[in-house]
């Protein structure tokens, strides 16, 4: 059977081409071919079209939740190396989707956006396709987080996300893409983050997502920088934090939880052995309710 690719991808361009994409599934074509030439068409596009589509499809098959299209289009204006982030760069919200060719929507019900067909994502999530996924997305993540405009944040409140919609999803999640794929360009930026983590905005942002059961703004104490390193159980960034002159392996944050406590409570193996192995690490030291690393209150 002779495949029109021509045709398939131009209909992809349309709202029905998650509709066109099953058709040719159903009779019998060889997807990864189509997807293979459809991304290689993106790439092939004029300007920053080609950045801008791979970029999208990057960040939609492996973003660790869906984004919104406000969301993603300030993920895309960050520039690597930049101490500021530049509203020109920010593209037009139809710009964004239109130069992944239709392989992206925004979802009617969610607002979110999304691939056309899960048998996209399973493309886009084989080895090679997207190479360095995770590790990209965690640089961009850092490197937005220690834009001067998000340091200039005060941690006493809380910020109009609409300002600056990118700054949740980087402040929760810089971590997970930074352990998945860890690099040494990542690493320097989790330090520069870390070194003032206690003023970060940041610091706010993942203790109220992470500690909910106890978290209240009038009690808030900031979120320590090993603390988070534990939680993510970025192995490299804890060992440099533990190095730093000063540094309190035992320190316990606003509720009296330790690094070890962190660590053990995600199962971050690597973490846990590298905190037990410091001369002066006190694994059975209480929380303020008086329990040890050895009972976990959110299991």
């Amino acid at each position: 059977m002779a495949l029109n690719i021509e045709a398939i991808l131009d209909e992809t361009t349309l709202a029905n081409g998650k509709r066109v994409l099953r058709k040719v599934a159903t009779g019998g074509l060889d997807l990864d071919c189509v997807y293979a030439q459809t991304l290689q068409r993106i790439r092939d596009q004029m300007g920053s079209r080609s950045r801008l589509g791979m970029e999208v499809l990057m960040w939609v098959s492996h973003a660790e939740r869906p984004l919104r299209i406000d969301e993603l289009c300030h993920a895309l204006a960050v520039e690597m190396g930049a101490t500021e982030l530049d509203l020109e760069n920010v593209p037009p919200q139809d710009t964004a989707l239109r130069s992944c060719l239709g392989l992206a929507v925004v979802d009617s019900e969610t607002s979110t956006v999304r691939l056309i067909h899960n048998t996209l994502q399973e493309y886009l999530s084989q080895p090679g396709v997207l190479p360095d996924a995770h590790g990209r997305l965690g640089q961009t993540c850092l490197t937005y987080l220690n834009y001067d405009q998000v340091k200039r944040l005060s941690a006493d409140g809380f910020p109009n996300l609409g300002d600056m919609p990118f700054l949740e999803y980087s402040s929760l999640y810089w971590g997970s893409h930074a352990k998945i794929e860890p690099s040494d360009h990542a690493n320097s930026l989790a330090r520069e983050l870390l070194d003032k983590y206690d003023s970060h905005i940041s610091s706010v942002l993942l203790a109220e997502r992470i500690c909910t059961s106890w978290f209240h703004p009038n009690k808030y104490r900031p979120f320590p920088s090993l603390h988070c390193a534990s939680y993510f159980g970025i192995d490299g960034v804890m060992a440099a934090l533990i190095e730093k002159e000063g540094c309190d392996i035992n320190q316990r944050d606003s509720e009296g939880f330790t690094p070890l406590m962190w660590a053990a409570h995600q199962g971050n193996q690597g973490a846990v052995k590298l905190l037990l192995g410091q001369d002066d690490i006190d694994p059975d030291r209480p929380d303020d309710n008086g329990e040890t690393v050895g009972f976990l209150p959110w299991t």
